[in-house]
């Protein structure tokens, strides 16, 4: 099957290029003119929804304009970004080695990749050590990242929406959620959403009175009938007008991203508006719909390859909207 151009395109797919800095000019390839260590996060409710295939095609394009990228693989469980560079297994150092003391610097734990410009943190390969990490551990990986000299860090995560993950991906400058044009995956989505909301929530308010109310929301069979943060809000307006507007302030603070991927008609493509007015509506989430990825033939062959897709067939349709929303997330 080859791949299918839809039409229909939305207009704001258009993206004109500007500066990423002042004087920067408009050639993206320019990259930044001082370090701004950017961190990404991407994520989703299920495995097999082209999370780590966008995350490496995401960083390779960033890459390819001048910036300086470290993509790291967080799924300690089932580490393949390696893979999907062409980059050998083996006994190399990974994220493990960092977080439990066996390597003491962070920079030591990547290696370099085929695309200039883009180093790479493997996660655990062996599939035999812990997968979850302590909160002490993620907040001092972080610490470690954002004192680095790159410009871009991006998270690939693991599947599903454990403490980790949900961590991983509320402290990044920008979480993006992936999604396919299936029931399955569309429901996970809204269920990792929910729960990164709840989490942010959860460690933003600890101190607050309300506390208690936000642990029994976050079970979604409580007997107070709470299923949404709108529902929350309520619940709080009552109970506390003086906490109302912090929960206000922490709701509109969160604002994932979103991306769909593998669609294949062109009214998949109203998919990432109809999940973005549902979040507004029922969950009171700010989600912004950052563009679609099509189904294209050329992706399965790029992995199978082990290459890039933007690299492996840089004029496929799918290397075209993903160059399209790097731009849009680097302003450029």
């Amino acid at each position: 099957m080859s791949s299918m151009r839809l039409t229909g395109t939305p207009s704001w797919l258009n993206i004109k290029q500007r500066s990423a800095r002042p004087g920067g000019g408009d050639d993206p390839s320019r990259g930044p003119q001082e370090p701004v260590r950017r961190v990404w996060a991407i994520g989703g409710g299920k495995g097999g929804i082209g999370k780590s295939f966008l995350a490496v095609n995401l960083a390779t394009v960033a890459a390819r304009a001048g910036w300086r990228v470290l993509l790291i693989d967080a799924d300690l469980a089932g580490a393949n970004l390696h893979t999907c560079l062409g980059v050998r297994g083996g006994n190399r150092v990974n994220l493990s080695d960092y977080l439990y003391d066996r390597v003491v610097d962070i920079d030591k734990a990547a290696i370099d990749t085929s695309v200039p410009g883009l180093r790479l943190i493997m996660g655990a390969l062996d599939h035999t050590g812990m997968a979850e990490t302590s909160r002490a551990q993620r907040e001092h990986l972080f610490q470690a990242l954002r004192k680095l000299p790159v410009d871009l860090v991006v998270f690939d995560l693991a599947a599903g929406a454990d403490r980790a993950t949900l961590d991983f991906f509320l402290e990044t400058d920008e979480g993006v959620i992936i999604a396919t044009p299936e029931p399955t995956s569309i429901e996970n989505a809204y269920g990792f959403l929910r729960a990164a909301f709840y989490r942010r929530l959860a460690r933003t308010m600890s101190t607050s009175p309300i506390r208690d109310l936000i642990r029994e929301a976050m079970d979604r069979r409580n007997e107070r009938g709470i299923r949404t943060p709108a529902d929350l809000f309520k619940e709080i307006g009552q109970l506390d007008r003086g906490e109302e507007a912090r929960f206000r302030q922490a709701l509109e603070d969160f604002r994932p991203r979103l991306v769909v991927n593998q669609v294949r008609e062109s009214e998949e493509i109203k998919l990432g508006f109809s999940m973005r007015s549902v979040c507004r509506k029922f969950f009171g989430i700010n989600l912004e719909y950052l563009g679609y990825i099509c189904f294209d033939d050329a992706v399965w062959r790029s992995i199978k390859e082990r290459q890039p897709l933007v690299l492996a067939y840089p004029q496929s349709d799918a290397a075209l909207y993903i160059r399209r929303i790097v731009h849009k997330m680097l302003g450029t």
